[in-house]
């Protein structure tokens, strides 16, 4: 499986369009990379830059980058918001798929050794790849940015490239460290003295204790003579407070390195009911560069649930809650497209069949190629039972006079969620498997070597074809009693909804059955097929049964109507 890895550069350039191109470019120019995003920052006069893919072109492309930062950024005469100390300011890489942290901290000093070596850059490594232990902070890092790092260069030597301060392109920090959320929050408030107050409130590292006045006391210490502190409320997180004149308003910004500590909602959250301790107002969010899909889900989920509402629903639905709740399209728009990372990343053309509408699904079905076939019938059928079972969840837990009730069905309606997306993937699965066969069959054969090789891959081939159905077995049967709870505790006016959802999931069933059975007969392994046909032979059974339950109580259920 292909390892690949994320890149995170920040350029200390975010006003000229001319040099932020030349510098993406050469990401682009790297074959095995994807460009995913350009954010960049006027008032910060930074720009943030995320790329993806497997570590050797990752790394070709961030060495190339940072090379025409060092050509065409000039650090003597830069000035803007945020912290920094270099033409490169940072350059972070994330693992992302089949790849440790330990491996990436490893890419992550190869990288720095030839910055340091071809570029005669000063390469601090931080987070994941610090070699000590106080570095392994990015503030710490940074600490005096650019104008203090003519002398602060002589005690802190860089781990790569020589201690010598360099004025045009000063240092660069590269790093190995877990996906980290950048986020601004915006106040409907020019002070950046209030920012920071919410800041000090929420991040990780709070504020510094002190004797008498909260602003010039004296600074009270511990025993070791370090500043003690009141801790911030959300574990994870890095902020400051700062005016962007571009705006016309003051932000809370925020790095959340921990999102599992501290999710973007509850960021969100705590800044919110700091910002209105103290009399302002959190008007929307701003996210710099990229967001997992989990965090707006989670994040979607948690203001509907705030509403006793269903979370039951689409992930697109739950995107769309997690936008408006939290202000994310206040400034500009927000592109889900764009903005979410595994949509950036997704292969449309892994699932042909579900990028078609329902008309082009029906012609390509009715045309004379041979895939779609029954058993992307059968998935797309099953998917359309699950949506109707969470349809009459949703309507039972919206439903007037049921408000106690809401969490019972959120969760069922969840469930069925799940059950619709897992036969939704089976969709193309299944049309991919009958294409595992064919391209089996198209092997050479011209030596030993050939058909030894190719009838290995159509015996193989032909065990996913046989295995893929058999799944779409399993997840049908197993969604029976959750249709049955759906009939017995649903909307009664949905009744009917609930008895054609169960008579798609047993036709689905059914459906992959007969695929189960064609394609067992052309294998040869006979423990396999006498195993494969006995769970088929069960999942048929419960079923049946299952359905004749459900239409039951439906029918039950429309002659008290």
């Amino acid at each position: 499986m292909k390892q690949l890895i994320e890149c995170v550069p920040n350029f200390s350039e975010g006003r000229n369009m001319d040099i932020i191109n030349q510098i993406t470019k050469e990401i682009e120019s790297v074959e095995g990379v994807s460009l995913l995003d350009v954010d960049p920052g006027k008032a910060t006069n930074r720009t943030v830059v995320t790329f993806v893919g497997e570590p050797e072109p990752v790394l070709e492309a961030a060495f190339l980058a940072m090379k025409k930062a060092k050509e065409l950024i000039d650090m003597s005469k830069h000035t803007g918001e945020h912290p920094r100390f270099g033409a490169t300011d940072v350059c972070p890489l994330i693992p992302i798929a089949n790849i440790s942290m330990e491996e990436t901290a490893k890419l992550a000093h190869k990288l720095a050794e030839r910055v340091g070596k071809e570029l005669d850059y000063p390469v601090y490594l931080y987070e994941n790849a610090a070699t000590k232990k106080e570095r392994k902070n990015l503030a710490f890092v940074r600490q005096g940015e650019y104008e203090g790092l003519k002398e602060r260069i002589k005690t802190e030597t860089p781990d790569f490239g020589k201690a010598e301060f360099r004025p045009k392109t000063g240092a660069t920090a590269i790093s190995a460290r877990d996906f980290l959320i950048a986020v601004n929050f915006n106040l409907n408030t020019t002070s950046s003295r209030r920012a920071n107050s919410v800041a000090f409130d929420v991040r990780e590292a709070g504020r510094v204790l002190r004797e008498g006045n909260p602003i010039t006391g004296k600074i009270k210490e511990d025993k070791k003579g370090e500043p003690l502190r009141q801790e911030g409320t959300c574990k994870g997180t890095k902020g400051i407070g700062w005016f962007i004149e571009e705006y016309g308003i003051a932000q809370v910004s925020m790095n959340i390195t921990d999102v599992k500590a501290t999710p973007l909602h509850i960021a969100f959250e705590e800044t919110r009911k700091s910002a209105e301790s103290r009399g302002m107002r959190v008007t929307g969010t701003e996210i710099v560069g990229l967001v997992p899909l989990k965090m707006m889900t989670s994040a979607g989920r948690y203001f509907l649930e705030q509403q006793e509402r269903s979370t039951g629903v689409s992930e697109e639905e739950l995107i769309k809650i997690a936008i408006k709740s939290m202000g994310l399209d206040d400034l500009k728009p927000f592109y889900p497209q764009e903005k979410i990372i595994e949509y950036k990343i997704a292969d449309a053309t892994k699932t042909p069949l579900l990028q078609k509408n329902l008309t082009e699904f029906a012609e390509e079905t009715a045309s004379e190629s041979p895939a779609p076939g029954g058993g992307s019938i059968s998935a797309y059928v099953g998917s359309l039972g699950a949506a109707l079972g969470t349809m009459v969840a949703n309507l039972s837990s919206h439903k007037r006079g049921w408000d106690s009730r809401w969490k019972e069905f959120s969760d069922l309606a969840e469930q069925g969620q799940i059950y619709k997306n897992q036969l939704l993937a089976l969709v193309d699965e299944d049309t991919h498997a009958f294409n595992g066969i064919m391209n089996a069959f198209g092997l050479p054969k011209e030596t030993e070597t050939d058909i030894a090789a190719r009838k290995k891959a159509i015996s193989d081939a032909t065990k996913n074809a046989i295995e893929v159905p058999l799944r779409m077995m399993e997840i049908c049967a197993s969604m029976f009693d959750w249709l049955e709870k759906l009939a017995k505790t649903g909307n009664p006016n949905s009744a009917s909804d609930t008895g054609v959802g169960a008579i798609c999931v047993r036709a689905a069933l059914r459906g992959a059955y007969l695929n189960v059975k064609i394609n067992t007969a052309s294998f040869d392994d006979a423990t396999f097929i006498e195993e494969t046909l006995e769970k088929a032979k069960t999942y048929h059974k419960t079923a049946k049964k299952g359905e004749k339950e459900v239409l039951k109580l439906v029918k039950n259920a429309i002659k008290e109507m």
